[in-house]
């Protein structure tokens, strides 16, 4: 036989084609376990998220509804201050009348009212009008006669820059920019609301996670260095809240924080507060900092805890043996050893302060809402779901930078929930 001759498996195959065999079915079966789980994540995370991308830019029931328009509009100056033509009028006669036969022209009066106030009217209106106009007659005083507002130019500007397939206005209105004439500009001053929401949203997250882990350190610290049958006592105590619906919890801080409330009473009777100079801790972002602070508590505590509970007590006592004062020890040697609960805890409690909206709508007011609440509003109630999919996919980008601005100067690898 020759040393080039191949060597034979037990089952007359090369034994080099055997192993490899063997190695595809191995991943074959692992790929099979793990396809109920991959299915799932595609459906309930994947898909949505793409799905959310995918309406903050389309925007083709402008072209689809007015195609003979969209296309006359191509050679129309915007920025000449001057009504269309008669030919753009006929061509939007004619479009209408389509619409109006299919009943799409109030789907796109709504889509329009988006980007201008009282465009979903003015449709409506001649969409009842538009069976009665005389083909034989100019089209363009008949539209007047029906709706003055046809000689609008900001009108005609409207339906020009959302007359594409795909748009970047919903994400220009989620940072108060808009199409204008002359390009981008910035929205009126009375409509820019969703950049201070932004930064509202990041600094009152930011101030629940340093609140709750100023609150849980201390909490989780006595846990885990207490008994184990005092510990898992006082640990019931903590995932109490867990036990409790949301709404009911935030319900009772309503009663708690308002001025005529629990809190304000104990403060008027023991005499550090007057009775006429009550404190204003609802509806406002106190109330939404403490109210969160409350809910959120426990997620920052088990992380802490599970952590500490791995510290060995030998190096605490190593080092005041070594001359340490208390401060010193915890500081040099318990702490540093702690960090990766702090971060977890942190992370933890940031991601979830930043989607809540349930509680902000509650007890925040004007002043302490979220983007999130904004984004649950145009979702279910005003249904503009293009801009609400813009503002979740850059509080998603938001997430993500600060994710990895965080691993850049902590460190993921630093993380542990235990």
């Amino acid at each position: 036989m020759s040393d080039s001759s191949p060597v034979i498996a037990a089952d007359g195959r090369p034994l080099k084609a055997s192993l490899n065999r063997a190695l595809r079915r191995q991943k074959i079966r692992a790929l099979l376990l793990i396809a109920p789980l991959l299915l799932f994540v595609l459906v309930t995370f994947i898909a949505p998220i793409a799905d959310m991308l995918f309406r903050s830019v389309e925007n083709d029931i402008v072209s689809n509804t007015l195609p003979r328009t969209v296309v006359a509009l191509d050679d129309w100056d915007a920025g000449s201050g001057e009504t269309p033509d008669e030919m753009i009028f006929a061509a939007l006669a004619a479009d209408l009348a389509e619409a109006v036969a299919a009943k799409r022209h109030t789907q796109l009066g709504t889509r329009l009212n988006y980007e201008l106030s009282g465009m979903s009217s003015l449709f409506r209106k001649t969409g009842r009008q538009v069976k009665k106009l005389d083909m034989d007659a100019p089209f363009r005083e008949q539209f007047l006669e029906i709706e003055e507002d046809w000689a609008d130019p900001e009108i005609w500007i409207t339906i020009k820059a959302n007359s594409s397939k795909y748009t970047a206005g919903y994400f220009l209105n989620a940072v108060d920019l808009q199409n204008g004439p002359d390009g981008i500009e910035a929205r009126p001053e009375n409509q820019r609301i969703y950049v201070k929401l932004f930064g509202r949203t990041i600094f009152l997250s930011i101030s629940i996670t340093l609140s709750c882990f100023l609150l849980g350190y201390p909490i989780a610290f006595l846990l885990a260095n207490l008994k184990a049958r005092t510990s898992n006592i006082l640990m019931i105590l903590v995932l109490l809240p867990f036990w409790t619906s949301l709404l009911v919890r935030t319900s009772a801080w309503k009663v708690l924080l308002q001025q005529q409330g629990v809190i304000n009473d104990v403060l008027v009777w023991i005499g550090l507060v007057a009775d006429d100079n009550r404190l204003e801790l609802i509806n406002n972002q106190t109330g939404t900092i403490i109210a969160m602070t409350h809910i959120l508590l426990p997620f920052m505590i088990l992380p802490l805890y599970s952590v500490m509970k791995t510290i060995p007590i030998t190096y605490v006592r190593a080092a005041k043996s070594l001359g340490a004062t208390n401060w010193t020890t915890f500081w040099r040697v318990y702490f540093p050893q702690s960090v990766p609960g702090i971060g977890a805890g942190s992370i933890l409690v940031f991601i979830l302060a930043i989607g809540y909206y349930i509680t902000p709508a509650l007890v925040g007011g004007t002043s302490g809402t979220f983007i999130s609440n904004r984004i649950a509003y145009h979702i279910s109630s005003s249904l503009n779901w293009g801009l609400g999919a813009a503002l979740g996919a850059i509080l998603l980008a938001l997430v993500l930078v600060l994710y990895g601005l965080y691993d850049k100067i902590v460190g993921i690898d630093n993380v542990k929930l235990g």
